[in-house]
């Protein structure tokens, strides 16, 4: 029985084995293929990933903080993945890695507009950063770039001819030019899968990512689109603060399930079903 797996950040892959399992029901594999989590260290990443080409496994997903070692290790990669600097998509097959970007079309699908000449601001600098760089500027649209280290966010810049954004004096960025804000990082995460808190917990901790994000909810509107890859149990501040503001929004299970079923279409050559993604992926609470 081929076996996949999820590797990375516990929080970040928490959802994906139900999700994954449903799609593999819901297209008659699941008695031939099984999907699990396993949660590795950056230190083991290499050694680890090895071991499972070695113990049956077709292939894994990988989340934060792995996307770039995971390239890294690989045998060989395609194009958007050597592009990009990332992979989260990895392929076992005759004892080599083969390495994917799947979050690049993952975002670009769930977004679900053209944003060819729309003004676009990610939030990070990580692999998941580089993949939305990557998927927006072939597709159009002019990216700026902020990271709370500085010289990440230059260097991410400088490398895709990018522009990088530094906060005002009050700390917060200036969003006034920008259509489409993507957040990439990990902030929120915390929050969004925080069990059952009072409200006013809720709101103070949204207050403190929203601080930490450089963002002034005031500067959220309803002419913006305000995209986060985090997802939980609860909207991440940055979502619900633009929901507050009207702006339209996309959250980080419409992007989950974008790209998670592009990689199974990649290790199983089916076209698995959204909709039993998105439900699993919902319900698994």
């Amino acid at each position: 029985m081929p076996k996949l797996a999820v590797i990375g950040h516990p929080i970040s892959h928490s959802r994906s084995p139900a999700m994954q399992t449903a799609a593999l029901e819901a297209l008659g594999l699941a008695r031939e293929w099984s999907y699990g989590a396993i949660d590795i260290a950056p230190e083991d990443l290499d050694s680890r990933v090895r071991a499972l080409a070695a113990e049956g496994y077709a292939g894994v997903n990988v989340t934060v903080p792995h996307k770039e070692a995971a390239l890294a290790l690989a045998d060989s990669a395609t194009d958007a993945a050597r592009e990009i600097g990332a992979a989260n998509t990895l392929s076992f097959q005759d004892g080599r890695i083969a390495a994917e970007n799947t979050d690049a079309p993952g975002l670009l699908e769930a977004i679900g507009r053209d944003p060819a000449g729309s003004e676009a601001l990610i939030l990070g600098a990580g692999g998941s950063a580089r993949a939305c760089a990557w998927a927006l500027t072939r597709a159009g649209a002019v990216v700026s770039i902020h990271n709370r280290t500085r010289e990440r966010a230059e260097r991410l810049a400088s490398e895709f001819g990018l522009g990088a954004v530094e906060p005002g004096p009050s700390g917060t960025l200036d969003l006034g030019r920008f259509d489409l804000v993507v957040n990439t990082t990990s902030v929120g995460l915390s929050t969004a899968n925080a069990g059952e808190v009072e409200p006013d917990a809720l709101a103070a901790s949204r207050a403190t990512d929203l601080k930490a994000l450089g963002v002034d909810a005031d500067q959220l509107d309803e002419g913006l689109m305000v995209v986060d890859l985090v997802y939980g149990k609860h909207a991440t501040a940055l979502i619900e603060a633009a929901r507050g503001k009207h702006a339209e929004t996309v959250e980080g299970i419409e992007i989950l399930v974008a790209q998670g079923a592009a990689s199974l279409r990649v290790w199983t050559g089916a076209d698995p079903p959204r909709d039993a993604m998105r439900s699993a992926a919902i319900a698994d609470d």
